[in-house]
This record gives C-alpha cells, structure tokens and sequence, in this order.
C-alpha cells in the first residue's frame, strides 16, 4: 500500500481542531483509507463497506475526528445509505457533524453536512463520481451515538444496512444487497440453518452465518419469511455466534444453490484409507494401546477422535475425494469425549489437484491466506464455509491453534462440480508439507454460504392458494354427486318393491282412485251377482288384516264380522253369462277352503251395468264352530239405500239366510237367489227336504 499524505489532529482547548488523515491505496484497484483517533467499526471493501463512529453504539468521545478515503473503480459511483445517525446539534452543526464529499484531496466538493439526533435517513446519498471522501468531527456534546454508515456501488440500489432486520420485510419472498463488514461487535441473530431465523434477527449477520455472503466481500441475499417456530437453536459458524431464541410469529430463510451436502466421511462412502494424517497419537493404558488414527476423523461417529502425536503447526489431516468435487464447507467438533477437552480453535485450510502441489484458501480480492475459527469446546459442532468454493480432489487440513492436544472430527460439504465452473483463484505461492507458520495473530474472517434450501417462495404459494380450494370444491362436487345418485337409487329400489299390505288393500285407496275412474252412468237394474261353489272353495285363512273401508255409495260390500282373509285375485262376474263351463257348482257355501281370494271388483265399462265382487268372509272358523261376532251383510240394491242388518241373539234350528233387499217378491226362487250368508252363530247341514 502507498500512503498518499497524512495531516495531524490536536485541539488547544479553545475549539481549535486540526484534522489528519492518511490515504491507503490497495492494489484492488480500489482506495480505502481511513485516519484519525474517531474512527469506530470499519471495513471497507472495493465494491461495499460499512464505517462508524468510535464506540459506535455508546456515545462518542469528545474532541475527536475521522477521516474515511473511498475510490471505487473507474465509471461506477457510490451510494451510501445510514442504519443510524446520532450526532448533537446544539451547536448548529459547528464542531459535531458528519460531511461527504466528492473526490479525495483539495479539489473536493462538498455532498452535504449533517447533524441532528435521532435523525432517519431513509433515501441514498450518491456521489458524482468514484471517489468519495466521509469526516465525522465531534467537539464538547452530551449525548448523541454517532453513526453507522454502509455503502456500495450505484450499482446495488437495494442496499441495505448492517441494521436491517428481518422483520422490516414483509414480503414473502425478496432480494436485497448486504454490504461487507456486517460482523460487528453488537447486534444479534436467533436461529440456525436449516431451521431458519428469528425475525427479530439482523438479516446481513445471519447471512454471514448462514453461509450466503461473505463479511470481507458483502453479496446478494434472497430471503423467504415464513411462519414462525417455537424455539430457534443456537450455533457458532463463520465466526457469528447465534443464540437461542424463543417463539416468534415469524422466520426467515435463505434461497442457495443447494451445494451444501455432505461429501462421505460421515457415513463412510470416503474410506479408511482416503484419509491419512501427518502423525497418530497413541498409548498404552496398562489395559489394551489406544490408537487415535486418522480413520477416526469421522463427524458425528462414536468414540474417540483423529489426534496428533506432536503439537505443532506442522501437522495436517487429509482427505483424498478420489475425484474431484466442488467444496462448499467444512465442519468441526473436537474430541467429543469429556475425559479429553481437545479441540483446535482455528486452521488454514489447503487443497491440490494432484496431492503434491498445494495451495492455501484465500478470500476473493484478498493478499492473505484465511484463517478459520475452529471450536470453542471439545463437543460443539462448528461450521466455516469457502467464498469462492474449492474445486479440488484433496483437501488438508492444518491446525494453528489447540487447546491441550491437537484432535478433531471433519465433515466436508459440497456436491460434484457444476459443467461451468467457478472462476479459480489468482495462482497462490506453494507450500510444502511442512509448515512453518508464523502468525501475529489469527484473524476470524467469516466465509460461507447457506446450508439452508429454502421455500420456493411467493410462485409456489399462489399456486397453493388457487389449486387448494379448486380442488377442495371439486372434491366436495363429487361426493354430493355420489351421495344424491346413492339415495335416488334406494329411493327407486324402495318404490319398487313388496310393501307389507297390497297397495290397493290400504284403507282409504278407492277414495284416491274414483277420481281416475268413468263417471257413472245412467242406474239400471242390477242383475243378482251369482257366485259358484268354486269361487268359494278357493278361500284360504290368513292373519287378520286391516278392515276395508269404502264411500258407502259406489258399490256394495259385506261387512265382514271376523277375520278377513288376504286380497289376491280379483274376479268379476255379469249375470246372464251363464255358468263358467270350467267348474262346477254343487254347493255354493260349503265347498272345501283354498288358497284364493278375491280382492276388489273391477268396474265394468260405463255402457253397462256395475258389479260388485264382494269381499268373502274367512269361513273357516264356521266350519269349526261357533264364532265370536255376529256376522254382518250389506247389500246395494236397485232403486234402495245401503241395508245393514245384525242378528245378535238368534237360535234356532234351522240355517236362517239374508236375503237381498228391495224385491218385490216374497220367496225368491232358486235360481233368482243371489247369495245366502248364514245368520245364525252355528253351521249346520241344508235340509234337504
């Protein structure tokens, strides 16, 4: 670096500042610099920074000065962007304030001039060209926190501080760009992946520690909110401590390539042999030797760990990968055994094509080799990620610092190179296996990428949102569909099938059927209705069943004392026909019972005369004895009303019959003799004389 000019900073009590500062020039191409005894957290990097007041979140000191230097490459501009601005103004911006400047040296202009407290600064200030120069001055103040302040090339204009949080977006899903130097000594995160993080969490330190960007470099995040979870776990990776957190409505994620899977030692597809050490500590315990070789280097496996025999900077543990892969991170724990608190708090890391030429991890744009923090205690798992990734077929790895002993458990992640690759690294000085490192002092730069494969976002949910209830509907269509095809069919099967009486044997079904039924036409003479033994002799006994009722105008029924027997055939019958030749006629009443049964007459046309068929009594409880009801008969007779008559006490010795009503003549003969139904309660023999 070459320093440009440097100029003194004192004060003689009387508000009298002088100002210095000093230019550093890199060999990026960039300009950084910065000077003075009021320069808090800084990291300025060649294409995004963030810069702060001294005890940047505590109030800043009295009397002191800073002066910041920024060049970015040629036909870029910058644009900064405030993520808090506490400077007193009582004074009138006179000996606390904070100027931005065009250019570097004596020619520059003027940008703006600020003071205020608690001032929100929600727009970009952009410069005119590549060149920028930022002074904070504070004089005699009471209050006031200074300033955090990020930039990046005009390039990014969704920019965003190292103050943002998770909880400021409500989108679901988003894309905005982290500065570098978001590792700060305040602020915190809650969460890990591939869970994901606490909304209240500062959304550039959690991509640090996720892996997306990179501290030195700054990058592009894409970020997915979801809903929250009940407890977030807690975990140290690329230098970024999260703690643990409690609920919260909401989480967010990290969108990444998904290059994060674990690349065999753990579950043994890297075999014995493809690991090798530089020594293997072992002893013998006076019971069996113990041998901690470098097969036991294996993430997450029970029992002891790989250790060295000497403690020193030159040992190493390999992994041959047989071929090459594309190498994301790295995982750690230490001995994992409480019995020996072994870890090794930090290491380079080294990789080669061939296993004899090596070359050491370096971040882009960065003139030195990186130094990883390994582990803090002897079981907790911490991971480091490589920005840019290695493509490489082995990897080393070299322990510089260790508590007691050097042992470890590896696991690598990545996922076989992509057909484009990455661009490789500047060409590194090679090393030999023996490493005489000599450090100042170990530097934790933070370097990954995500593990976490997140959401696919706002896409995938509107589409949830449409099919879901389309489905839901159809669904519900269906089964309606099904259920009313299911019930119309019983309801058919139902109308279809036997009932427990005949329709037409309900009571009540003649009153709903006259209406369909030819009106009655002009009375003639009825002609007597005879019946045949035959009809009779077709009667059978059944249960008792409901009792017909009728309109007493339409056609004349007996009134049937007794048991009614089932309806069955319907017979109609026209006097004057003559006898059916198909039986005979011996005796009308006392023929033997069968199994038929007239149910109803069928009117005649209306040209012609109705008949009725009478519905006949069960008679055979007459043929074994006495009855317990008087039976009943009722005629319909020409030109006469509906005569009912009961013989309630009659005894005597002969068969007394009803005869029909409404003739003239006083003793029918045997052949005008309609029917005779038996008056008395007991059946006897026809006297034949």
């Amino acid at each position: 670096m070459d320093t440009v000019g440097m100029v003194r900073v004192e004060s003689n009590g009387a508000g009298l500042f002088f100002i210095s500062t000093f230019i550093i020039v890199l060999n990026t191409g960039a300009s950084r610099a910065q000077k003075g005894d009021g320069c808090g957290h800084t990291l300025l990097g060649p294409n995004s920074g963030t810069l702060s007041s001294i005890s940047y979140p505590q109030t800043y000191p009295n009397g002191t000065v800073c002066e910041w230097e920024i060049r970015v490459r040629p036909g870029e501009r910058v644009a900064f962007k405030f993520a808090d601005f506490d400077i007193e103004d009582s004074d009138s911006c006179h000996f606390n304030y904070l100027r931005i400047y065009n250019g570097i040296g004596p020619t520059r202009t003027e940008i703006g001039k600020y003071c205020g407290l608690g001032v929100q600064w929600d727009h970009l200030i952009v410069s005119a060209g590549n060149e920028v120069t930022v002074q904070f001055m504070s004089g005699t103040h009471v209050s006031g926190r200074g300033f955090l302040l990020s930039y990046s090339t005009t390039d990014h204009p969704d920019l965003i501080t190292c103050l943002d949080k998770g909880s400021h977006f409500t989108e679901p899903e988003f894309s905005k760009y982290c500065p570098a130097g978001c590792l700060t000594a305040f602020g915190e995160i809650s969460g890990t992946i591939p869970h994901g993080y606490r909304d209240s969490s500062l959304l550039c330190r959690a991509g640090i520690h996720a892996g997306v960007v990179s501290n030195v470099l700054g990058g592009q995040i894409n970020v997915v909110n979801s809903k929250g979870i009940p407890y977030y776990e807690g975990s140290l990776a690329n230098n970024v401590t999260s703690k643990v957190g409690p609920l919260s409505a909401s989480l967010f994620t990290f969108k990444t390539n998904g290059c994060y899977g674990t690349l065999g030692l753990e579950s043994g597809v890297v075999r014995n042999p493809q690991i090798t050490a530089s020594t293997v500590l072992q002893w013998d315990d006076n019971v069996q030797p113990k041998v901690w070789g470098p097969e036991r280097a294996r993430l997450k496996k029970p029992g002891p760990p790989w250790a060295a025999l000497d403690t020193n900077e030159n040992q190493w543990l390999q992994v041959d990968l047989k071929k090459e892969k594309r190498i994301t991170g790295i995982s750690t724990t230490g001995s994992t055994m409480s019995d020996y608190y072994f870890y090794v708090s930090g290491y380079r890391v080294l990789y080669s094509e061939d296993g004899k030429n090596w070359s050491v991890f370096r971040e882009a744009n960065a003139d030195h080799d990186k130094i990883f923090q390994g582990n803090v205690n002897y079981f907790q798992e911490v991971r480091n990620n490589f920005i840019p990734p290695i493509e490489a077929r082995y990897i080393r790895i070299n322990p510089l610092q260790w508590h007691q002993k050097i042992a470890m458990k590896v696991e690598l992640l990545g996922c076989q190179p992509s057909l484009g690759r990455a661009p490789i690294p500047p060409p590194l000085p090679k090393i030999s296996t023996d490493f005489p490192v000599q450090l100042d002092k170990t530097t934790f730069t933070p370097d990954i990428r995500n593990t976490t494969v997140t959401p696919n976002g706002t896409k995938d949910v509107a589409l949830a949102a449409v099919l879901v209830p389309v489905l839901v509907m159809a669904l519900t269509a269906l089964i309606l569909v099904l259920v009313c095809a299911w019930h119309w069919r019983n309801r058919k099967k139902t109308a279809e099938g036997t009932y427990d009486l005949p329709y037409w044997d309900r009571p009540g079904w003649w009153k709903g059927m006259k209406q369909f039924l030819p009106a009655k036409g002009p009375e003639v003479e009825e002609s007597p209705v005879r019946y045949s033994s035959t009809e009779v002799s077709r009667l059978r006994a059944r249960d008792v069943g409901p009792l017909l009722q009728t309109a007493p105008a339409e056609y004349a029924q007996p009134l049937v004392g007794g048991v009614v027997g089932t309806l069955r055939q319907r017979s109609t019958f026209k006097p004057g026909e003559g006898v059916d030749p198909s039986y005979a006629d011996p005796d009308p009443y006392d023929a033997p019972l069968q199994e038929i049964y007239h149910a109803y007459a069928e009117p005649l046309p209306a040209s012609g005369a109705e008949y009725a068929t009478p519905i006949i009594m069960d008679i055979s409880s007459h043929l074994a004895g006495t009855v317990s009801q008087p039976p009943i008969s009722t005629f319909k007779s020409p030109g006469t009303a509906l005569l009912s008559r009961t013989e309630s006490s009659v005894s005597t010795g002969h068969v007394q019959y009803d005869t029909p009503k409404g003739t003239l003549s006083p003793a029918p003969a045997a052949e005008e003799l309609v029917y005779q139904v038996p008056q008395s309660s007991v059946q006897k023999a026809v006297d034949n004389g």
